[in-house]
């Protein structure tokens, strides 16, 4: 809220260019207007609402380049995925064995997946221990989120990087 919409009567005023306190909401317009500036209102919620008075598009200014930070800080998870047969050699294994360990030293998440074509759907014990396997070569640079579950014909895990 800005200048005349505060409907409270009484604000706290708070801030550099004013002395801190209890003021009517006429006297803090009053104060804001002999500046030149707005009154703006920090907090609602607060018994009397806390106001402040500043320029108010150098507030939104500042505001929205707050936020910008906020969101770059914010980590991007990033999800690589890996695909398996029911029958995959270990040659194949070692090869998407060093990918991921690449993909989670990198920070990404993995999702290690074995996928079951036509009957291979009856190896599914063979695909949990393959998966478990694989877990457990990733056990010292990432965690398993989530032991292996049968989607549909998809057999899943969910590896994150642990954190150094």
């Amino acid at each position: 809220m800005i200048n005349e919409r505060i409907r409270a009567r009484e604000v706290r005023l708070v801030g550099d260019n004013v002395e801190n306190g209890i003021y009517s909401i006429h006297e803090a317009l009053k104060l804001a207007e002999e500046q030149g500036l707005d009154l703006i209102e920090i907090s609602s919620t607060a018994q009397p609402p806390v106001c402040k008075i500043l320029d108010y598009q150098k507030f939104l200014y500042q505001q929205k380049k707050r936020q910008k930070e906020q969101k770059a800080k914010a980590a991007k998870v990033v999800v690589k995925e890996i695909r398996f047969g029911p029958q995959t050699d270990d040659h194949d294994y070692n090869f998407k064995l060093k990918h991921a360990q690449e993909f989670l030293k990198e920070g990404a998440k993995v999702k290690a997946y074995v996928f079951f074509r036509g009957r291979s759907i009856l190896f599914k014990e063979q695909g949990e221990v393959l998966l478990l396997r694989f877990a457990n070569d990733l056990e010292e640079i990432g965690k398993l989120e989530q032991m292996p579950v049968l989607e549909g014909k998809r057999m899943t895990i969910m590896m994150s990087p642990k954190k150094k």
